[in-house]
């Protein structure tokens, strides 16, 4: 299923061959002046150019060869060489008729070529409760998996959780000073106790003391630090406690997951590599990529006379590799970060063969990323365009600075949610909404509000860049909100439900005045918007259009009667035209992975 400005683009690249002219220079694009022409192509003024040719005139001849097309109401050049195009009606009408037909995917087109994707987001850590640093991964990765799935490609959605590094180390001691371990403290192979000796409160606790303490006590650092590397190493009792570690914290994580509507394919975590750590290192000797550097072993990973500035403690700059080395094995022997996402990538390859894995992570990890994507490529275990980071800005406060709490710290993601849903409440009772609903069916409703207003105010905004945290103005039922969207689809299955209480039904579709135009050609433009947030990585353009339709639809639905039309056929048609609007609303709003009510 083609889309009509797509369409059009063919027509109109034919037109320029045909005149001599690169076919590359037809792009067409919507009108910059909606009042006048539905699409417009300003190639004739570059080829122009290139020919030494009068731009109205090539632009003339290319209009002439497209004024017998049918789909085209009108074809007009204007100014120097731009080319305006409308449509006709039928055409119009045509296509809505194909988009409201199409269920499952509202006129959006599948990939030529399915590729195999895992998607690496949200990566919260053991021991630690999620904040609102981890929104933005989890919202954005979440939209991005719903995305790909949508466009025809097998994704793997992997949670990725920290529970491997130095963190662990220091629960491990702290616990055990705690004389909350001693059972798993005892060397040998066990048994070990099968109930947890800690909640995730004690996790909660203890992380932060020992971290803090780890800072000032180089003797206490060093005992996390040697307490790690035999967990690694594989300790029996090290392993049997981090095991309760990991299931204690997993049970959080999944409640607040859950309460977000994100979901995993994979549970995995940095400790999953393991097994292939030994073939890995091994393999990095082979190939001589892993040498000695003051005590540790990196991979060099800059390109020969690859440099950059950098400023030394005593303010001096000296040229140094850039990117620096990977450090692979620390001088404690500990494997990295870097370690174990680079053995995650063997691992991956392994077991899945991905054609591309996305890390949607903090645009702050970029020299990270780039430091492992180019070890695995040097390695051999991804090609070329195989990996990518999709980083992110900052969900900031008032200040410009990262969001804190009133009190200076950083807000829990389970308490953010929870403040989401009372003003939720709030502000569906001073709007009067949901009256009739039991108290059941308001709160699942208060909450899918919530979640629909912290979502969109995330995916209206480019993957790229920071955005200010305002939960009242992210809360209001007008403007660009998720919770205007979700009263616009409820609007619209209430319109819906009284057709069919009166009998009436959709039908054949007719396109005749200027709202049910626009509405149509916000239809086609589904298609090109899932296309480019594909291809772009930026589910800030299924958000745009889903806002775009939703305005169009309250213009058509205010100008153009739908249960009171002047006759059976118009009724028909508009209710064919609203029920097309509501499920490609409700598809672009599972894609960024909110869920509208059935009322309000």
């Amino acid at each position: 299923m083609t889309d009509l400005k797509s369409e059009l683009g063919e027509a109109v690249a034919a037109a320029f061959a045909a005149e001599g002219v690169d076919a590359a220079l037809a792009r067409v694009t919507p009108s910059d002046r909606p009042d006048l022409a539905d699409f417009q192509s300003n190639g004739a003024l570059a080829a122009a150019k290139a020919l030494k040719a009068n731009p109205r005139d090539l632009a003339s001849r290319v209009a002439e060869r497209l004024s017998g097309d049918p789909r085209l109401a009108s074809v007009e050049v204007a100014g120097p060489g731009f080319i305006n195009f409308k449509l006709a009606d039928a055409a119009l009408a045509k296509r809505a008729a194909e988009v409201a037909a199409d269920a499952d995917h509202a006129g959006a087109s599948a990939v030529a070529k399915p590729r195999k994707v895992v998607i690496d987001y949200a990566g919260p850590n053991v021991a630690k409760p999620m904040h609102v640093g981890h929104l933005r991964s989890s919202i954005i990765g979440e939209s991005l998996k719903r995305l790909f799935r949508f466009r025809g490609d097998t994704v793997w959605g992997d949670a990725h959780f920290g529970d491997w590094g130095f963190q662990m180390g220091l629960l491990i001691v702290a616990t055990g000073d705690e004389g909350k371990a001693d059972a798993f403290l005892v060397e040998g192979d066990g048994p070990f106790p099968a109930e947890s000796p800690v909640s995730l409160e004690d996790l909660e606790r203890l992380y932060p003391l020992a971290a803090g303490r780890a800072k000032e006590d180089a003797d206490y650092r060093d005992r996390a630090r040697k307490a790690t590397a035999e967990l690694q190493a594989g300790r029996p009792g090290y392993r049997a406690l981090w095991k309760h570690f990991v299931a204690v914290s997993r049970t959080a994580l999944e409640r607040e997951f859950g309460a977000l509507s994100v979901t995993f394919d994979l549970w995995n975590g940095e400790s999953d590599a393991d097994p292939l750590m030994a073939e890995m290192i091994a393999h990095l000797e082979t190939t001589g990529l892993l040498v000695e550097d003051d005590g540790a072993r990196v991979v060099h990973v800059a390109g020969p006379g690859e440099t950059r500035k950098k400023k030394l403690a005593d303010g001096s700059v000296i040229e140094a590799p850039s990117p620096p080395p990977l450090l692979v094995i620390s001088s404690e022997g500990s494997a990295m970060y870097g370690t174990t996402d680079l053995a995650t990538i063997l691992d991956r390859r392994k077991a899945i063969d991905p054609d591309l894995i996305l890390y949607v992570v903090d645009e702050r990890q970029a020299e990270h990323f780039e430091q492992v994507f180019r070890a695995a490529r040097l390695a051999g275990y991804a090609a070329e365009g195989g990996l990518e980071h999709l980083g992110f800005g900052t969900m900031n406060g008032t200040d410009g600075k990262p969001f804190k709490t009133r009190a200076g710290g950083v807000l829990k993601l389970h308490d953010l949610i929870t403040q989401a849903t009372d003003k939720a409440r709030e502000r569906l009772n001073e709007a009067h909404l949901g009256e009739d609903l039991s108290p059941e069916e308001f709160e699942a409703t208060a909450h899918k509000v919530a979640i629909a207003a912290l979502k969109f105010a995330d995916l209206s905004n480019s993957r790229t860049t920071s955005y200010v945290f305002d939960l009242d103005r992210f809360m209001s039922f007008e403007g660009k909100t998720g919770p205007y969207l979700l009263y616009q689809s409820v609007r619209i299955k209430s319109l819906l439900r009284k057709a069919a209480d009166q009998g009436l039904a959709p039908g054949t579709i007719i396109i005749a005045e200027p709202a049910e135009r626009d509405l149509a050609l916000t239809l086609d433009a589904f298609d090109q918007a899932v296309a480019d947030a594909y291809d772009k990585r930026m589910p800030h353009l299924i958000a745009e259009h889903a806002y775009r339709l939703a305005q169009s639809f309250s213009k058509f639905y205010a100008a153009c009667p739908v249960l009171i039309a002047p006759d059976e056929a118009t009724r028909a048609s508009r209710l064919a035209l609203s029920k097309a609007a509501l499920d490609q609303l409700v598809i672009a709003l599972d894609l960024l992975g909110i869920e509208p009510p059935e009322r309000m």
